[in-house]
């Protein structure tokens, strides 16, 4: 668990269920995801599921608690790989950033990672602009890297180099 000024960023609990269906079925929210909103709290089961049991090996990818309460997730979910989710109604609060600022020190400490990357919509411009403020540097660009619900999205890589 890491704490911050104003959040608790903590292991993935089985009473998340209702709030992160909340987050994955909101359109807008998944807008720049990688899948589909859910449809049904089934389908956040089984992620919820899976980061339960991922945490169970390395407790690298942090569910964001403020007040008590589940409102995202951010962290290092696939091998070097880091993302972040938050629901709209905490969007421009710097919630993330204040995340991501705990979470990647802590990864450099818990990792043997050389160097975290991510991926976004070119369009994600919060996105980007978080990953670019928290010093990842653009590697390179990529047409037509998810369809979602017959519709493609572009990607662009962010590479952010362990310090020395």
């Amino acid at each position: 668990m890491l704490k911050t000024e104003r959040l608790i960023l903590r292991e993935p609990r089985a009473e998340d269920l209702d709030a992160m269906f909340a987050a994955y079925s909101d359109p807008q929210a998944m807008r720049y995801w990688s899948t589909p909103p859910h449809e049904t709290p089934d389908v956040t089961q089984t992620l919820l599921d899976g980061r339960i049991a991922h945490w169970a090996k390395a407790q690298v990818n942090f569910q964001i608690e403020l007040d008590g309460h589940y409102i995202g997730n951010a962290g290092n979910y696939a091998r070097n790989e880091v993302g972040f989710m938050l629901q709209r109604q905490f969007w421009r609060q710097s919630i993330l950033t204040e995340a991501m600022e705990a979470i990647v020190p802590y990864l450099w400490e818990v990792t043997d990672h050389d160097h975290l990357f991510a991926d976004a919509d070119p369009l994600n411009a919060a996105s980007c602009g978080l990953l670019t403020s928290l010093g990842f540097h653009e590697t390179h660009r990529a047409e037509r890297t998810f369809c979602i619900n017959g519709l493609w999205s572009d990607s662009v890589y962010f590479r952010l180099n362990r310090p020395t």
